[in-house]
């Protein structure tokens, strides 16, 4: 199938950025009822019940699944317990400016990975509109005030942001070249989503022990808790994963990484909703230079 942005394609990928946005503003407010660990494997333990009804199949003895379950294991790796894992943990070790800094390289990584390990050719264009995507970021962290920017330091929080972007970009480029195994598993969005949760849970399991081993972990059970917990599950988890998957295999994972920089604008927005702050000009800037950069990115 041809991969190309069309206004699908453009809707469901911008579906996840909001959605993003929100567990890292949730994140945020629940990091002191809970330590990061924990908080991912609950989240996709619960992301696993709410598949379960729609895909029970894939996990009987003859699915396709156990086949492919080296891959499977990967994936997981890569997106339902690693990137998550290491974004709460940054969330808990460095500062919001940082983690969305940090983040905004996303589409830098989908160039680079897709050229060295897919064989991709890297246009002009497509670096441009990276300058441009990555400027808009810079605009809304910096809220159109760059002394702000030049204020922050690097921590060692950031480095895992930084292996967290780099595993998420080669993560979408798996989705788009499955093996011929696992196409029959794409086809159904939830069977293979709970395929990488499947695994995923094992990874999250093995995260959180040592979690529980080396530190003095936060749980403080309440209603803001569960209710963060089944947000979280339902909106970043499941439908995020299903509508991210959905847009990456019509426009491809080069322009789907551009919409990633837009998690760091509907951050600020939703900050600013909880704050009662009205939205800035800079806001309206920095989507233009975001929104430019996907569709220069993108054009053929």
């Amino acid at each position: 199938m041809t991969q190309r942005l069309t206004p699908t394609a453009a809707v469901l990928l911008i579906i996840p950025p909001m959605l993003w946005a929100g567990n890292a503003v949730v994140g945020r407010v629940i990091s002191p009822l809970i330590s990061p660990m924990t908080l991912n494997l609950l989240r996709w333990a619960l992301a696993f019940l709410l598949l379960l009804p729609l895909a029970a199949s894939v996990l009987r003895s003859d699915s396709v699944l156990w086949s492919q379950w080296r891959r499977f294991a990967f994936l997981a790796l890569l997106s339902t317990s690693g990137y998550n894992a290491l974004l709460y943990l940054a969330l808990n070790t460095s500062t919001a400016i940082n983690v969305t800094l940090v983040g905004a390289s996303t589409p830098v990584w989908m160039l680079l990975i897709g050229r060295l390990f897919f064989g991709t050719r890297i246009s002009g264009r497509q670096v441009l509109g990276a300058i441009l995507s990555i400027g808009g970021v810079v605009l809304v962290l910096c809220r159109g005030q760059w002394s702000i920017l030049m204020g922050f330091q690097l921590v060692a929080g950031d480095l895992y942001m930084l292996i967290a972007s780099m595993g998420w970009a080669y993560y979408s480029w798996m989705l788009a070249h499955p093996t011929p195994e696992s196409a029959s598993l794409r086809a159904d969005w939830a069977a293979f989503l709970l395929g990488q949760v499947v695994f995923g849970l094992g990874w999250s399991l093995l995260f959180t022990s040592v979690e529980w081993t080396v530190t003095d972990v936060r749980l403080q059970w309440g209603w803001p808790l569960v209710g963060s917990l089944v947000f979280i599950a339902a909106g970043p988890a499941v439908l995020a994963y299903r509508t991210w998957g959905a847009g990456v295999a019509l426009a491809g994972p080069t322009a789907a990484g551009f919409f990633m920089n837009l998690t760091p604008l509907f951050t600020a927005v939703l900050s600013s909703a909880f704050l009662g702050e009205a939205p800035q000009l800079f806001h309206a800037m920095a989507f233009a230079l975001i929104a430019s950069g996907i569709v220069l990115s993108s054009r053929r």
